[in-house]
């Protein structure tokens, strides 16, 4: 259990990391964590926690979008069809330390640049293909099972800079890739005999589902495409030298 005043230091970073992450419609599993590591949470803690978190955060984001009509399930299935199965699978397997920072440090420092590379503004919207979709999926599901992360920090970018949807319709499809590959990895994690939760975990998702909630209405109400584009690249470029430097 961490210590009160540092618990509060840490609810309060992880409330505005929250609300940086839903903006785009991610749970944000990666910078969570990056504090997790600097607050000194075991490693075996890291993935469930933030995996948790993810579930509550997302589930929010992605009912609100939904709502709004940003999602668009036909170019959602085959992203997620065989990401399920993989983030199972990924969700049983622990990292060492240094390359679960190396990989996740050097994934989001790509994803960050695409971010910026993207032209989001652009309405010539076209139609993805399956042969490119479909391995995707895959390769992200089981990344985000081994990791902690959601996949659809990946995702986003990928969509963006394809052309595949807009931002916000991007960031409902974030939200539920990110959604169900959480609850695929945690069954994985069980699966293996997983039960080594933090003792503060449900302050750290009350944390989070409530910067979430504002996160949320920052995409729905008052920010742009453009605006949601440069705090994306820019919590991913922060997040990925967070990490590193751990």
């Amino acid at each position: 259990m961490v210590e009160p005043l540092s618990l509060f230091s840490l609810l309060t970073v992880i409330f505005v990391v929250a609300v940086l992450y839903a903006s785009v419609g991610h749970g944000g599993a990666s910078g969570y964590l990056a504090l997790f590591a600097l607050w000194g949470m075991p490693a075996a803690q890291m993935k469930p926690a933030v995996l948790y978190m993810n579930v509550f955060v997302t589930l929010l984001v992605f009912v609100r979008l939904y709502r709004q009509g940003h999602f668009d399930l036909r170019l959602f299935l085959p992203f997620m069809l065989p990401s399920l199965p993989l983030a199972w699978l990924g969700g049983g397997w622990l990292l060492e330390p240094w390359l679960y920072r190396a990989l996740v440090g050097g994934a989001l420092l790509v994803a960050a640049l695409l971010t910026w590379w993207s032209h989001p503004g652009r309405t010539d919207i076209r139609q993805p293909v399956w042969w490119v979709a479909v391995p995707v999926g895959a390769v992200l599901g089981f990344f985000s099972g081994l990791t902690g992360v959601g996949g659809g920090i990946y995702l986003s970018p990928l969509l963006l800079l394809m052309r595949w949807t807009s931002m916000r319709g991007s960031a409902a499809l974030a939200s539920a890739f990110i959604l169900l590959n959480s609850i695929a990895a945690l069954a994985g994690w069980y699966g293996t005999g997983g039960v080594d939760l933090p003792a503060d975990l449900w302050s750290y998702i009350l944390a989070a589902v409530t910067g979430g909630w504002l996160g949320s209405q920052l995409t729905n109400k008052w920010l742009s495409s453009a605006s949601l584009r440069k705090i994306l690249g820019t919590v991913l470029l922060l997040a990925s030298l967070r990490i590193w430097l751990v």
